[in-house]
């Protein structure tokens, strides 16, 4: 499976659908408004949510859908990623409720080489996220700075780091 992509293998206009959606739970919204301090009662509070807003419910907080399709981009658009350098822009469309699926897709705006060191680009992109019934929910524009191929062989191919698998030998069996 590609993790990520480097300079050369990004196309102006190519669109990644990021796969699989991922079902946004009441735990997970919860969740991440008490990591982040999020206590707005628009996202904590039910009954809040029922009598005093026009949704009637708990709305999820944005913040997770964005960093819910940041993650879901990964494997398509960041995974060998020297350095995410910019969000330039975030919008939220419309409002995303427990229970709803969230897809994402991901479309490449323009390469540019970098100026400084030939082994590196930077790629700009702009994600989409859309709920199950295909409402547009989410828009957020970023650029990242990923390795050329000449980058990745330098530093020791695809998985630098990675160790080899030791063989058990007859000595190390008996311990």
């Amino acid at each position: 499976m590609q993790f990520g992509r480097t300079f050369e293998e990004f196309e102006v206009g190519a669109v990644y659908k990021h796969w699989p959606g991922k079902t946004v739970t009441e735990y997970d919204d919860h969740l991440f408004c008490l990591l982040t301090m999020n206590h707005h009662p628009l996202h904590m509070d039910s009954n809040y949510a029922e009598r005093t807003t026009d949704f009637r419910k708990n709305v999820v907080v944005g913040n997770y859908i964005y960093s819910l399709l940041l993650g879901m981009s990964v494997p398509d658009v960041s995974g060998k990623a020297i350095a995410n350098l910019e969000v330039e822009s975030l919008k939220h469309v419309a409002p995303t409720f427990h229970g709803d699926t969230i897809y994402g897709e991901t479309t490449v705006l323009d390469t540019t080489p970098s100026r400084s060191k030939s082994d590196r680009g930077i790629v700009h992109v702009e994600t989409k996220g859309y709920k199950q019934d295909g409402t547009l929910v989410c828009v957020f524009r970023r650029k990242v700075m990923v390795p050329t191929e000449k980058y990745i062989e330098e530093r020791g191919g695809e998985q630098p780091g990675r160790p080899e698998i030791v063989q058990p030998t007859s000595k190390n069996a008996e311990k």
